[in-house]
C-alpha cells in the first residue's frame, strides 16, 4: 500500500480540478530564457531555451522535458526554471518537436515513448560539459518519456532525475480523460494537436493525414489514427503498451523521485505503481491532493507551487560531492 506523501492541499484547493485549472491561472513565475537550435542526425531539429542569466559552466545542469503540446511558456516550466536557477543551477529546457512555435522539417512527431532526441541532446551535453553534473524533469508525458529514457539507457550521464504526473499506464489515461469533466482537458489538447498537426502538414502538402483530423474526437482516436502509424506502432492500443513506463520502473538505475496526486483528473490509479515492483533507485511519493502538475500551496491570493521546493531539494541531495 502506498502512503501518502508530504504533500498537502490548502483548504481552497482541496479538489484536483482547481488544482489543476488554478496553477495555470495564479502562476506569475517568469524567466528570461535564449533559444538555440539543436540539429539532429536525421535532419530535423529541437529548440532549446536556456534560462538567464547564462550560469558558469561549472555550475549542475538541469534539463526539463514538458508535457503534451507544452513549452517554454508553460506555467510549471517557467517556475521550476526559475526555482532551479535561484539555487544556482542552470535550466535548459528542450522542446519536443513541433513544439517551440515552429514547424519542423519532416512530420515526424513526438510521442510518450520518443527517447532519441532526449538522448541526442544528452548525450551532447555530457561531451560539451564533461564532468559537470547534469539532471532531468519530466512533466506528463515528459515524464513518461523520462522513464523510458532511463530504462533504455542505464548508462546515461544524469546523477538523477525527477518524473511528474506521468501517464505511467498510457491505455488507462487516454481512457480516464475521456470520461466526466476530464473531457474539457481533453478538448483543450486535442485542439492544439489538431493545430500543430495542421502546421506540420502545411509544410508537405499532399499527403492524406489531413482527412483525419476532422474525424477524430479524442486523444486514443488521435494517437491511433496519427501518432501510431506516424511512428511505426500498429495502432493505438500498440502504442499504449510498448511505450507505458509503469513497468520499466523496476529496470531504472539512476536515483530518480517520481511524483503523483491521486486526485489527478488526467489520471486513474492504473499509473500507481505496486510499491515491489520498484527498483531501489525509484523514490515515490503519492499525494491524495495535488491535481495534475498542480501542487499549490498557501492562500490563493498568494499561492505556493510546492514542487519547486520539493524537486530542487531532492537533487541537491543527489548532486555529487554534496
Amino acid at each position: 500500500m502506498n502512503q501518502p506523501g508530504p504533500f498537502t492541499s490548502p483548504w481552497w484547493a482541496r479538489s484536483g480540478h482547481v488544482q489543476t485549472i488554478f496553477a495555470k491561472y495564479l502562476h506569475r513565475t517568469n524567466i528570461a530564457y535564449r533559444s538555440q537550435r539543436l540539429e539532429l542526425p536525421d535532419g530535423d531539429f529541437v529548440d532549446l531555451a536556456w534560462g538567464l542569466p547564462r550560469l558558469p559552466d561549472t555550475s549542475p545542469l538541469v534539463v526539463l522535458f514538458h508535457g503534451l503540446e507544452g513549452c517554454v511558456q508553460s506555467h510549471y516550466a517557467k517556475g521550476m526554471m526559475a526555482a532551479v536557477h535561484a539555487r544556482g543551477w542552470q535550466p535548459l529546457l528542450m522542446h519536443f518537436r513541433g513544439c517551440s512555435g515552429v514547424p519542423n522539417r519532416t512530420l515526424t512527431a513526438y510521442h510518450s515513448g520518443a527517447t532519441e532526441d532526449p538522448h541526442y541532446l544528452l548525450q551532447r551535453l555530457a561531451s560539451h560539459f564533461p564532468g559537470r553534473p547534469l539532471a532531468a524533469i519530466g512533466y506528463s508525458l515528459g515524464g513518461n518519456m523520462l522513464v523510458n529514457y532511463l530504462a533504455e539507457h542505464r548508462d546515461n550521464p544524469l546523477c538523477c532525475a525527477a518524473v511528474i504526473s506521468a501517464p505511467l499506464h498510457l491505455a488507462a489515461c487516454a481512457e480516464r480523460i475521456d470520461q466526466g469533466f476530464s473531457r474539457v482537458y481533453q478538448y483543450y489538447l486535442l485542439q492544439r494537436m489538431k493545430r500543430n498537426w495542421q502546421r506540420r502538414l502545411a509544410r508537405h502538402p499532399g499527403q492524406a493525414w489531413s482527412d483525419e483530423l476532422e474525424r477524430i474526437r479524442s486523444l486514443k482516436q488521435f494517437d491511433d489514427r496519427i501518432t501510431a502509424p506516424m511512428h511505426g506502432f500498429r495502432d493505438a492500443d500498440d502504442y499504449y503498451r510498448r511505450c507505458s513506463g509503469l513497468s520499466r520502473l523496476k529496470t531504472i538505475n539512476t536515483p530518480t523521485l517520481v511524483i503523483h496526486a491521486a486526485d489527478d483528473p488526467f489520471m486513474s490509479a492504473a499509473v500507481i505503481p505496486d510499491p515491489a515492483s520498484l527498483s531501489p533507485t525509484i523514490h515515490y511519493e503519492l499525494s491524495r491532493t495535488g491535481g495534475h502538475v498542480g501542487f499549490m500551496q498557501g492562500p490563493p491570493w498568494r499561492p505556493r507551487f510546492w514542487l519547486e521546493q520539493r524537486i530542487p531539494d531532492w537533487l541537491a541531495d543527489h548532486w555529487p560531492n554534496t
